[in-house]
């Protein structure tokens, strides 16, 4: 630690004795830098300060219903994008400044200006929405413009760019909503045509190609076992036929019964009867219209027996035989009982020969089912994805719809200027006090490191340690030459010089600071004086 300290000191006598190079370099930099920094222009700063409320008051009622963005994340958007080149264009041309540069690069000398004096940021708390815009100029006019453009900029950005979302959403939704549509169609007419082509064996009302088949199988059984049922009892009315009564018999028992043919007068007598019968009960035997009652009733009996004769007469000769057996009513039940099982036999017959074809025709398609099936599944697959994801987009539509209309009622953020832009008449910069005094300790650096510098060079030994430390040898004493050589006088002189040049440079200094804090008090009395 001793060492240090002896070094330190040898360091600071080797700076004492070069300190000429400290008042060379003062001189030299401290009444430039002095002069260059009171002649630098007054810059002026005008500040806008704005409030952005994002709690909208339709926000709780339309909850569920539409889509909700973060106004914050989009705040902090706008302010991002707000130094972007493009605004910065549109903020010179709102100021005129455009017209300043003459050439591409001031153009871009002044863009990169603009965006590197232009300043926003939250001034509020956390969640205080208070954000301060500010720039600086050397007119003030100017500095007040371009913070309006800003202004302006920030606000119809951020409001603009909600228009712009829910513009470009409902054009987007609109145009997949389209081709979400086109797809459906072709999917449906796709699906159509496979069930129209396959329509024998694709699951339907009654079920998949295997339960149809077994139902078409069950349904040809069913059908075989009444086509044999029909078939026996057809051949069992046909021998009981074929065992019916002799002719003469059959011709006997005709006129025997001949009453119980039917004729074209049945009908008409039993009305009569029924009338006569209801007659008699009220009036006499004499009474008119009971005579004619019978008197009809006669006429058509006699009619009756005429058509009963005529059509015993015209069954008689060579088929008279035939004829009186078909005129047997037991005859002819058996008769239409063979017919009609004729009839059922045959309809039994056709449907069976159906059901045999429709079995084939099942049977013949079974090495196609699993690629019936597997197509089938796929496009069903496809239509149901695609219909869903049609239905989904029309929600969508609807819930942008419902979010746009909101918007357009309301805006989500609403933006109210607290402080507006101001032409400031009170220079904030530049810090001229802090400059000069940077600029002396610059300058006093400088002296000192090339004092530092010129005694390494050239060294002078200051003390015994040093001496000691040079040579190897140890010092025992010290004789001082000073007072005979002069060198006492000398460096007296150069202190008081080295003072003196301090001085003055510090009076020169305080002017400076005098002229940068009240620039009118140090040039009326030399305006006076001209």
């Amino acid at each position: 630690m001793q060492e240090i300290i002896e070094l330190i000191v040898d360091y600071l006598k080797g700076i004492w004795l070069k300190r000429r190079f400290i008042i060379i370099s003062t001189w030299l930099i401290c009444p430039v830098a002095w002069v260059y920094i009171s002649q630098l222009d007054n810059v002026y700063e005008s500040d806008a300060r704005i409030y952005v409320d994002t709690q909208s008051v339709l926000g709780p009622l339309l909850k569920g219903l539409t889509v909700k963005t973060n106004p914050e994340v989009q705040i902090r958007l706008m302010i991002k994008t707000l130094l972007s080149r493009p605004n910065l264009e549109r903020i010179t041309r709102m100021t005129d400044l455009d017209v300043q540069a003459s050439t591409p690069e001031a153009y871009e000398s002044l863009i990169d200006g603009l965006k590197s004096k232009i300043k926003i940021r939250k001034t509020g708390g956390r969640s205080d929405n208070i954000y301060t815009i500010t720039y600086e100029d050397k007119n003030p006019e100017m500095a007040k413009n371009v913070v309006n453009s800003a202004l302006t900029v920030f606000i119809e950005n951020t409001l603009g760019e909600n228009r712009s979302d829910s513009n470009s959403a409902q054009k987007f939704i609109s145009t997949q909503i389209k081709d979400y549509e086109n797809r459906l169609l072709a999917s449906e007419s796709r699906l159509t045509e496979f069930k129209q082509k396959y329509s024998g064996v694709l699951p339907g009302q009654y079920g998949g190609y295997y339960q149809k088949l077994n139902i078409v199988k069950e349904q040809l059984k069913i059908t075989e076992l009444n086509l044999l049922e029909q078939e026996t009892q057809l051949k069992s009315a046909k021998a009981q036929l074929s065992s019916s009564p002799s002719s003469s018999d059959n011709a006997q028992n005709n006129i025997m019964n001949s009453n119980s043919i039917q004729t074209t007068y049945d009908e008409r007598i039993a009305e009569l009867e029924a009338t006569l019968d209801s007659l008699q009960l009220r009036y006499t035997e004499m009474h008119p219209d009971v005579k004619e009652v019978k008197r009809r009733l006669d006429h058509l009996n006699n009619q009756r027996s005429q058509e009963i004769s005529e059509y015993l007469n015209a069954t008689s000769g060579s088929d008279n035989n035939k004829l009186s057996t078909s005129q047997n009513p037991v005859i002819q039940q058996l008769q239409i009982q063979v017919n009609q099982l004729e009839n059922l036999v045959a309809s039994t017959t056709v449907r069976v020969n159906n059901y045999r074809k429709q079995v084939n025709e099942l049977e013949s398609k079974i090495h196609i089912l699993p690629e019936i099936e597997a197509e089938l599944t796929s496009l069903n697959r496809g239509y149901e994805i695609t219909k869903s994801k049609y239905e989904e987009l029309l929600n969508r539509q609807e819930t942008a719809q419902l979010a746009q209309q909101a918007d357009e009622t309301t805006n989500p953020i609403q933006f109210r200027v607290i402080d507006p832009p101001r032409a400031s008449t009170e220079p904030v910069g530049p810090k001229r006090l802090l400059f000069l005094v940077g600029s002396t300790v610059f300058a006093f650096g400088v002296g000192v490191a090339l004092s530092l510098l010129f005694s390494q060079i050239n060294p002078v030994v200051t003390s015994s340690s040093q001496v000691s430390k040079v040579t190897g040898i140890p010092v025992f004493g010290i004789v001082s030459a000073t007072e005979n050589l002069g060198l006492k006088r000398w460096h007296k002189r150069k202190t008081i010089f080295f003072i003196i040049s301090n001085s003055l440079l510090l009076i020169l200094l305080a002017f400076f600071m005098l002229y940068a804090i009240a620039p009118d008090v140090i040039l009326a009395p030399i305006r006076g004086v001209l």
